[in-house]
């Protein structure tokens, strides 16, 4: 099993269009190269790492030794202070609420101003859709497979995000559809 330095000096060497074969197999079910999962949490890093985010790749976070998280990754924008804890989930049937609330919880334990993102190479349950409105005051921002897609095949990750962000203030939805 690769060590996640391994998976991050094997994901940097990907451009855009190295990305968008990794996508394409990923949604095949077939990254043999990669452990379950981890395929899509560092695509979805390095997508915002190449329009100039810096990155934290996946870590663990421990009290008193002892783990007490598993963060997929971390964002941060410079140029606007904004920073994203995601959680990605690459399952075959739409996400219920659990990883919206396992991020509300991680978020509980963060500054007030960092926003979650949940990554999913499907979609939603109705349930979780209806539940993620009410996570405030924390923001989960909620990304399905078209609006990964699209702003993968397009480098627009950034601002991709800067319209769901603006969505949810604006109308408190947090799954804008950013291909429209």
């Amino acid at each position: 099993m690769p060590t996640t330095e391994e998976y991050i000096r094997k994901i940097q060497l990907e451009d855009r269009s190295g990305l968008i074969r990794l996508w394409n197999q990923i949604i095949a079910k077939d990254t043999p190269d990669w452990e379950k999962g981890k395929a899509f949490e560092f695509l979805i890093l390095r997508a915002f790492e190449l329009e100039g985010a810096i990155v934290k790749w996946p870590y663990s976070v421990a009290i008193y030794g002892q783990v007490v998280e598993q963060i997929d990754g971390a964002i941060h924008f410079q140029d606007s202070n904004i920073s994203i804890l995601i959680e990605c989930k690459d399952y075959n049937n739409n996400l219920s609420i659990e990883p919206i609330a396992k991020l509300r919880n991680q978020l509980l334990r963060r500054p007030a101003n960092t926003i979650g993102s949940v990554f999913s190479t499907t979609g939603f349950t109705e349930p979780a859709l209806i539940l993620s409105q009410f996570s405030a005051p924390q923001t989960i921002l909620l990304w399905e497979k078209d609006h990964i897609e699209f702003c993968l095949k397009n480098g627009n990750f950034k601002e991709g995000f800067l319209k769901k962000y603006r969505h949810a203030i604006e109308d408190a939805f947090p799954n804008f559809d950013v291909t429209i």
